[in-house]
């Protein structure tokens, strides 16, 4: 079950209070410790390819993007 399937069903389960309940004691996803889904680019949500250096937690893509609004010098 991916997060957005997990989403989508809570989504439905918000008029059935009792079997959200159980749904989520039994069948929530996980909390990751180790691999590629333990860290996730706080702007897009991408796995892959993930900058945690300076606490950024941005993916290379984003960090391109935003690199010289957060101070970052580009040299060629």
């Amino acid at each position: 079950m991916t997060a957005s399937d997990w989403s989508k069903i809570l989504k439905q389960l918000r008029t059935k209070p009792a079997v959200m309940q159980k749904f989520i004691r039994n069948c929530k996803p996980k909390e990751r410790k180790t691999g590629i889904a333990s860290k996730k680019c706080e702007r897009c949500g991408r796995f892959g390819a993930h900058l945690s250096q300076y606490n950024l937690n941005l993916c290379r893509h984003c960090f391109r993007e935003i690199a010289e609004e957060i101070g970052f010098h580009k040299y060629n």
